[in-house]
């Protein structure tokens, strides 16, 4: 059996697509939203690993081909020509297999990401201004699309926090890594003293859900608040009240949208990220009375640090978690984290 069919089994794919096609035939099928939304996900989830493995067979086709001819003409172009093939190859591979590790509940979906800066005053404001610019980085490579939500400026640079959401396929899976405390040591460029400084940033991470049958929000429990949206600067963006901010009164959970044109579009888009931490608060507390069950089911904790980059006296990026490390601090900025989110895919798959 060919590798990429051993990853993604695309007959598989087939069968479960056909069946889903039949459910959307039955009577009434479509007088049902959240049904369509769930089948939809499904089919479009089939479709997508479906395709992945026959492009993945096509190129190991190929290059099977191309090793027959190699073999009766010993032509050095070509050998390297399918040398570097085959490295792609193996790395297409290899993410392939890492994506079957997203199993999860909610991998599939988009990711919502919430970057706060921590104390420090303008210096913190400033990391967290550059973890942005990483995740956008990453998320460019990725092939993702982002979209921001929220955004509060910082005094003099950089940002306060900002929420933004990444679009694509497995968004959630893969970025679920980067959730807690980001610490950068550097030199501070805001020091007129050129001292080494410490700055901590916390990064939030949730899947991005319209609705969950299981939580029930109720219009009673909503505090809404509307304000002027406002951009770099405290410019005003627009005249009219159209932010949204909504306080969940029962656990005190606050989202806040002010990029959309309307109230109407920010307040939905709120809801959404309303949804998504109240799931998120009930995995955290379902993940809570296993880990009492089961002892240590996992030591990457919710807000915990888990990453350290130090830009001086030397260049080292370290996950405290995997213990995977690059002195790439500047591969790492620009969003080459693909290295620590496999290490902890690999992880968290043998623990859990």
């Amino acid at each position: 059996m060919p590798l990429s069919r051993s990853v993604f089994d695309p007959e598989k794919q087939k069968e479960r697509i056909e069946e889903l096609r039949q459910q959307q035939l039955e009577d009434g099928f479509f007088n049902d939203a959240k049904k369509v939304s769930k089948v939809g996900r499904e089919m479009k989830l089939c479709e997508y690993k479906l395709e992945k493995a026959q492009k993945l067979e096509e190129k190991l086709e190929n290059a099977e081909v191309g090793i027959e001819i190699l073999k009766e003409n010993d032509d050095t172009a070509l050998y390297q020509e399918l040398k570097d093939t085959l490295c792609a190859l193996e790395t297409e591979l290899e993410n392939a297999r890492l994506e079957t590790l997203l199993s999860g509940k909610y991998d599939n979906y988009n990711a919502i990401l919430t970057i706060h800066a921590g104390a420090g005053g303008t210096e913190a404001q400033d990391w967290a201004n550059m973890l942005f610019r990483m995740y956008s980085m990453y998320a460019e490579k990725a092939g993702y699309k982002i979209n921001v939500l929220d955004v509060l400026d910082g005094d003099e640079a950089g940002i306060k926090s900002i929420s933004f959401l990444v679009s694509g396929e497995f968004a959630y899976g893969y970025l679920k890594a980067e959730k807690g405390v980001h610490r950068l040591v550097r030199i501070s460029p805001f020091d007129a003293n050129a001292r080494r400084h410490t700055s901590f940033a916390s990064v939030e991470v949730m899947p991005e859900i319209e609705d969950a049958p299981d939580i029930v929000i109720r219009p009673e429990d909503l505090k809404i608040d509307t304000y002027r949206s406002s951009g770099a600067g405290g410019q005003h963006v627009n005249k009219t009240e159209s932010a949204i901010r909504i306080t969940h009164i029962p656990t005190g959970i606050i989202v806040a949208c002010q990029t959309q044109r309307s109230q109407v579009q920010n307040k939905e888009t709120a809801m959404k990220m309303l949804y998504s931490k109240l799931v998120e608060k009930q995995e955290l507390e379902e993940m809570e009375k296993l880990s009492s069950i089961r002892g240590d089911i996992k030591k990457i904790e919710w807000g915990s640090q888990i990453r350290s980059y130090v830009f001086c006296p030397y260049t080292l990026v370290k996950d405290h978690r995997t213990n995977f490390e690059t002195s790439d601090v500047q591969g790492v900025m620009n969003g080459d984290l693909q290295g620590f989110i496999n290490e902890y895919l690999k992880r968290t798959s043998v623990k859990g």
